[in-house]
């Protein structure tokens, strides 16, 4: 290069810094808009980490910026969030919820989990439903509108229907293989993983070998599986170890659905279970487990125990139909024998649970029984525990929890950093509410754990609590753009008073909110606020996206 030209490059070089110092001045000047903005709050991104005192920007629908706003910031709406926590939506990975959406007028608001700060629910647990009727579930939440985002599961319990309809045996390989190809059909729509209710009709008939065979089909796919265990009654530990040795077998991280010691029998084992997982994941095998934190399992109706002999254990009664066949003496022998065995050997409550797992939760006419245990009350009374349920269903409003837990097995296992946070609830109706149904796990599972459990016991900090809500879960799910606080991922936010956040819901009242939720906002519209949703219907489905 001749020097005359070297001195020009320079000249230009000279004049080329400030001008790209000029533009960027005017940049630095020019305003950023977002939709909201959630000022002063105390920011959990959902990984664990300590809290930072910053501010959250959202425009369409994600997170714009996770930092102290600028004056330049322009907000089409600014919240105060001073004295608030502000989280990543919560995450519920086990929700039955969605299954009334065919009974539900209007839109799918989900008023109950909004009420606690969950954005995300995950469909289809317990073997649930299979890509045939996921589709139908789809397009009834597309027609509607539904208030809260959610995702699936392929159910085996769903696939094993449609691939051989009403059969109560070991599948054959060629149907091994059907189902198989309904679990690849399930995760190319976008499912997490698959899930199991080995307990229930007609899971209960399925090898192990079957079930390896359709959790290998979701591999491919970085899927998951999910599993009620298959009998966490009589053999809790055994049935929790088949679900961890498929996880080893498979390569697959494995969850253990609703994990908890249930009945007399199980008061104090929760320690066996959790020594089986730790020793798996010391060898490098991702298995967690999920929990809600209430002392009792399902929730049912005296009634609702009963199986006519001509029926099914999952078929529901009628309370005049269970009365008469207890007030007639030919009938009431083999209404027993249904009730506590099942009918050709299929599922029923007694028989998978025990009288011993049953508590009374609610007898609003009777309240010295509520809290007796079924089998300890029987031998008060001198009378066969069937007899019992048969008083107890002369009576009123009288409800059970099938499964109960003893509160030091829950503060055992809930501590655990590989166990997230999941309801197992059921959507709160008047349907469900006159059946017996409700739990209180439904309306107030993420809430008691922020708010008793954290804050009032302080079993871990709330940035752990936060974890085991937003970021854990999305992780293990395949969530990528859901469970934390960042630009980029999708504006699913909560903000709640620490002080205060506390759920109300109880065995009595199972559909009460929560306290100290200030707002919920699913992918970047507010869908919650003083006190009751807004009716907007911003939720989506979510597809598995590692």
């Amino acid at each position: 290069m001749k020097i005359a030209d070297f001195n020009a490059s320079k000249a230009r070089g000279a004049l080329t810094v400030p001008l790209a110092a000029l533009a960027l001045a005017a940049c630095a000047g020019q305003p950023e808009h977002v939709d909201l903005l959630l000022r002063g709050g105390l920011v959990y991104d959902g990984t664990g980490s300590p809290p930072r005192a910053v501010d959250v920007g959202i425009a369409d629908g994600q997170i714009r910026f996770v930092k102290k706003a600028s004056s330049r910031v322009v907000a089409a709406r600014t919240i105060d969030a001073g004295g608030l926590a502000v989280a990543p939506g919560f995450i519920d990975a086990h929700s039955h919820a969605p299954e009334a959406v065919e009974r539900i007028e209007g839109p799918f608001i989900d008023a109950q989990d909004l009420s606690q700060g969950v954005t995300t629910i995950m469909a289809s647990p317990d073997g649930g439903l299979s890509p045939r009727v996921m589709r139908q579930l789809q397009a009834a939440l597309s027609a509607k509108g539904t208030g809260v985002n959610y995702g699936c599961y392929v159910g085996h319990n769903g696939i094993r229907e449609d691939a051989m309809p009403g059969a109560r045996r070991t599948a054959t390989p060629e149907e091994v293989e059907r189902m198989a190809a309904l679990v690849r059909e399930g995760m190319e729509m976008g499912c997490v993983g698959l899930s199991t209710g080995l307990m229930y009709d007609p899971g209960m008939f399925a090898t192990e070998a079957e079930v390896q065979a359709l959790a290998a089909a979701v591999k491919p796919y970085g899927g998951t599986y999910d599993s009620h265990t298959r009998d966490p009654g009589f053999h809790m530990v055994e049935s929790e170890r088949e679900a961890i040795e498929l996880g080893k077998a498979v390569g697959i991280p494995a969850k253990l659905a609703h994990l908890k010691a249930t009945g007399l029998i199980n008061e104090g084992r929760i320690g066996e279970v959790i020594a089986m997982v730790e020793a798996a994941r010391a060898q490098g095998f991702d298995i967690v487990a999920d929990q809600y934190p209430f002392d009792g399992a399902t929730v049912r109706a005296v009634y609702d125990l009963f199986v006519l002999p001509d029926g099914r254990g999952d078929r529901q009664v009628t309370e005049a139909e269970v009365r008469a066949a207890l007030a007639d003496p030919a009938r009431r022998s083999a209404l027993r024998e249904a009730t506590e065995n099942g009918v050709d050997k299929g599922f029923s409550w007694i028989k998978a649970v025990g009288y011993g797992s049953m508590r009374i939760v609610d007898a609003p006419e009777n309240p010295d029984l509520v809290d007796e245990n079924i089998e300890l009350l029987a031998k008060k009374r001198g009378i066969a525990p069937f007899d019992l349920l048969a008083d107890l269903a002369a009576l009123k409003n009288v409800r059970v929890t099938l499964g109960t837990i003893d509160e030091a097995d829950i503060r055992e296992l809930i501590v655990k950093p590989w166990v997230m946070v999941a309801s197992d609830g059921a959507y709160v109706d008047a349907q469900s509410l006159a059946r017996g149904y409700a739990h209180p796990r439904a309306s107030g599972s993420f809430t008691r754990v922020l708010g008793h459990y954290s804050r009032d016991l302080k079993m871990f900090p709330l940035e752990e609590a936060i974890r085991k809500m937003t970021g854990f879960p999305a992780a293990h799910l395949g969530l990528a753009d859901r469970g934390r606080l960042m630009p980029g991922l999708a504006a699913d936010v909560v903000l709640f008073d620490p002080a205060t956040v506390a759920a109300r819901a109880t065995y009595a009242d199972p559909g009460a909110f929560s306290t100290g939720i200030a707002t919920v906002i699913v992918n970047g519209k507010v869908a919650f606020e003083n006190g009751k949703p807004t009716g907007v219907t911003a939720g989506e489905f979510v597809p598995r996206k590692r």
